[in-house]
């Protein structure tokens, strides 16, 4: 009983946090349809997170093949096995000691791995030169983001270390930075103008910050979660002067990277864009760019891979990074794997590039129609309005609740957004996120939704948003 009691607070706050009462609901749902205590609905559909193969979404071949020769390489005499597969695996394994994707590697990831991820990034760039000095692997993206805030944050200060975050941003991210015992400073993105980021309100947040913190980091989440948004190359670029003016770091999540779909929508990173911004700027803003296995198309959130490139960072900084990173045991060989085979998939001539170019456009083709059918359907419903979706896995619908649904959110002590997503859930079985978790202006209500997810999948849960919605907003009108 005095467990709670003991534990420092920081730990017993996120520990509380932690406690989700949507997912435990689900949970007990779940049972009681096995049990066969409901009878109108016949399963939960959970479209609250970012998990393609949860979704539905069949593993990509490629990938697949070389993970099992990898596991299991007497299958490297498997003739069923493309070439190009044995290949890869083969390589993969004569990186690893002992021939095993059992045996440590280096803290930071494998040599060839690195090498791979940093052509991949010189590609992507368009030429802009990228080392394995400067990658990091790690057990995701997040763990790599939580290594560079304990690097940049100074717990013990007199004055606490100011982060710059967006609002909405994802709670785990919020959690994390009180974790470490940051300040933190949010910036609201403009939701009128599809979440556009504009830089008067970055100056506005950081003038309000240094009141009682010291601002040392800006974080941008591009494209955005849970927003859907996309930063054109103009906006990225007016960021960079403002974090080059006012001396801020800046942590660019950039994961979503390859998952756009928007009409006349292009990805443009950070480090691109800061390398074309003259030598003033380029050479010497410092900026470290995340990105993962768990999002684009492959979606292999369970194998945890994930990286983060370090630029113009000092040279005595880096060198304490690289021991900070040291400080974790070898990032999972399986998700580095993965990152070697997201960075160089199949390539036109190779035996398996026909099944991968058609899974890998078929998935992209289904999150398109995804959408558009979204929109389609938020446009026919009262109380609902959604900014276009430019890139990302999720939509985040703007909820306009009447007044008679508020003061019934009040009455109960809940937040509208949460109340709707409990009741949504209760009724239909469809288990999204309300938006109060991510953060959003005053008396601005959201719901969060799953889009990667099979057609049929979506149509089911949009029926059932759909059916209660309608109900909803007769009953509080």
């Amino acid at each position: 009983m005095s467990f709670m009691k003991d534990i420092t607070p920081l730990v017993r706050n996120n520990f509380l946090s932690g406690i989700d009462v949507l997912s435990r609901r689900a949970a007990q749902i779940t049972v009681e349809i096995q049990q066969g205590e409901r009878t109108n609905y016949n399963k939960v559909l959970d479209l609250s997170s970012g998990d393609l193969h949860r979704g539905g979404i069949k593993p990509i071949t490629f990938v697949r093949q070389v993970l099992a020769a990898c596991f299991y390489p007497a299958l490297l005499e498997d003739d069923s096995l493309p070439l190009d597969v044995k290949q890869r695996a083969e390589i993969l394994l004569s990186e690893c000691d002992g021939g095993s994707i059992g045996s440590y590697t280096d803290s930071s990831g494998i040599a060839k791995i690195k090498l791979c991820v940093s052509q991949y990034i010189t590609r992507r760039d368009g030429g802009v030169p990228s080392s394995p000095d400067n990658i990091f692997i790690k057990s995701g993206s997040q763990t790599a983001l939580m290594i560079m805030l304990k690097l940049l944050i100074r717990s013990k200060d007199s004055c606490q270390t100011g982060v710059l975050i967006p609002v909405p941003t994802y709670a785990s991210f919020t959690l994390a930075l009180e974790e470490q015992g940051a300040a933190i400073i949010p910036y609201h993105l403009c939701e009128e103008q599809g979440w556009t980021l504009h830089v008067e309100e970055l100056r506005k947040a950081l003038h309000t910050g240094r009141k009682t913190c010291n601002p040392v980091a800006l974080y941008i989440c591009n494209p955005g979660n849970p927003t859907g948004h996309m930063q054109s190359r103009k906006s990225i670029e007016e960021v960079i002067r403002f974090a080059a003016e006012e001396k801020l770091f800046i942590l660019a999540d950039e994961v979503y990277q390859s998952c756009v779909y928007g009409d006349d929508t292009e990805f443009y990173s950070y480090k691109k864009v800061l390398s074309e911004m003259g030598s003033t700027i380029s050479s010497t803003v410092e900026l470290a760019s995340f990105n993962s296995v768990s999002k684009g198309f492959m979606g292999e959130c369970g194998l945890r891979g994930g990286y983060v490139e370090l630029v113009n960072l000092d040279p005595a900084v880096k060198e304490y990074a690289r021991r900070l990173f040291s400080t974790r045991s070898c990032p999972p060989v399986i998700g580095q794997i993965a990152l070697d085979l997201m960075a160089d998939p199949p390539k036109p001539g190779d035996p398996s590039f026909p099944t991968f170019s058609e899974e890998a456009q078929s998935i992209k083709n289904m999150i398109c129609k995804n959408t558009g059918r979204i929109q389609e359907v938020f446009s026919e419903l009262p109380g609902i309005s959604c900014q276009p979706l430019k890139a990302g896995f999720f939509v985040f619908p703007c909820l306009h609740f009447p007044p008679k649904a508020i003061k019934w959110a009040k009455k109960r002590q809940m937040e509208p957004d949460m109340l709707y997503c409990l009741h949504l859930l209760e009724e239909t079985g469809l288990h999204v996120r309300p938006g109060c978790e991510y953060g959003q202006r005053k008396d601005s209500h959201h719901i969060r939704l799953f889009v990667a997810t099979q057609q049929n999948i979506m149509e089911d849960a949009l029926q059932r948003l759909k059916t209660f919605h309608m109900r909803f907003m007769k009953e509080f009108s």
